[in-house]
């Protein structure tokens, strides 16, 4: 299988848009535990990925993680990358040679041809930093210049380390909206809402499993049951027993979210969701847990884009903490990584009447319970309501 799925567009006459998404090492190209320079030794046999460009002419590329479980560093050997947009949102424009992009995030960079004509490595590789497995494998595509000869060798990149967290967090640092008079920033910055997730892993018994239990995962304590009636049918229609709207804004039973955690890793199952008033501001802090492991986690917001205002390691100090908040020109986007051992802090503005899932986009976390659902009411009006569902809509 290949690196990339893509798709073209023109870029104002002088370029093209290539819209590149990005599979898990693994699924893409599987290699044996070697350097990357003896993937290379037979790369003219190589039939995978290739990227065509002219000298002087500048590409924009859409890049979208779709792996399921891996976070990415993407690299062109010898190339500078200009990001102007995350998540669809524009972002003030900034150069790399390394982007970092978790699942379900994507990334638009600008690359000039702007190298001698020739045959450059294209890589992506996982991150992870903390003791959980990965498997760390190095997929590979190729830029190749127009007039290049066949047999051109290729000239390399040196991928970052795998527990690279100096890159990610440099990379995540750089990310500022524009906050133009065009394209401002609306930050909220009085706060009705102000909630504390504590996000990670726990223990369940389990009565069929081998060992009589098995790994769940959670936020505050709460791992999701998704309904067999669709939570947006239920709120529509008023149907009752589907979920309870107690989902917890703290976790229930506090701890040292990063020390070695609660001797009960147990959690408790439900199907609730958080209720919003329509058109109120939110602030959502992400903690991370370090039970069984500490891990980084890519967490989605449906139906809304936010605002990424703070990120820390160790335990959220609500004293010293928001002090340190960007309100002037932070990252909009839906998808941010919460760090390892760490926090990070989001701001939006629940002006999108219905049921909206927040989760790790981490497959095996969401699968396991690690989601929620905010419930925003309707405003006033036909404007600021839930639409019907329409009438061909198929049922279940």
């Amino acid at each position: 299988m290949e690196m990339f799925n893509v798709k073209l567009d023109s870029l104002n006459g002088h370029g093209r848009i290539f819209s590149l998404e990005l599979l898990s090492p693994k699924l893409a190209l599987l290699f044996s535990a070697t350097t990357l320079a003896a993937l290379i030794s037979n790369f003219q046999s190589y039939a995978g990925f290739s990227l065509h460009v002219e000298s002087g002419k500048t590409y924009m590329l859409r890049l979208i993680n779709a792996a399921l479980n891996e976070e990415l560093f993407f690299k062109i050997a010898g190339h500078q990358l200009t990001v102007v947009e995350v998540d669809a949102s524009y972002t003030k424009p900034f150069k790399t040679d390394t982007i970092f992009i978790a699942p379900g995030q994507t990334t638009n960079a600008l690359l000039t041809a702007d190298q001698d004509t020739g045959k450059y490595l294209i890589a992506i590789s996982p991150f992870m930093d903390t003791i959980v497995a990965v498997d760390n494998q190095t997929a590979i595509g190729t830029l190749r210049y127009e007039g290049t000869h066949p047999f051109t060798p290729t000239s390399l990149t040196a991928m970052p380390p795998t527990n690279a967290t100096p890159v990610t967090t440099s990379f995540v640092d750089s990310l500022r909206s524009l906050n133009s008079k065009q394209y401002p920033a609306k930050v909220p910055l009085t706060i009705d809402h102000s909630l504390l997730l504590a996000i990670g892993v726990g223990v369940n018994p389990c009565a069929t499993c081998v060992n009589g239990s098995r790994v769940v995962a959670d936020i505050n304590n709460v791992s999701f049951v998704l309904p067999v009636t669709a939570l947006l049918q239920a709120h529509y229609y008023k149907i009752s027993g589907v979920y309870t709207n107690d989902f917890p804004a703290n976790p229930p039973n506090p701890y040292n979210y990063t020390g070695a955690g609660p001797a009960n890793m147990q959690t408790t199952n439900g199907t609730k969701v958080y209720r919003l008033g329509y058109n109120s501001t939110v602030q959502v802090l992400f903690q991370g847990t370090g039970i069984i492991a500490p891990e980084s986690h890519p967490t989605h917001l449906h139906g809304f884009n936010f605002y990424a205002v703070g990120k820390g390691l160790g335990n959220f100090d609500s004293e010293k903490d928001p002090k340190k908040f960007n309100l002037v020109d932070p990252v909009e986007r839906n998808t941010l990584s919460v760090p390892t051992s760490g926090w990070a802090a989001i701001r939006f503005r629940a002006d999108n009447p219905g049921v909206w899932f927040l989760h790790c986009h981490l497959e095996v976390h969401t699968t396991w319970g690690l989601k929620m659902a905010f419930l925003v009411e309707n405003g006033e009006g036909p404007s600021q309501s839930l639409p019907p569902p329409p009438s061909d809509l198929p049922k279940c």
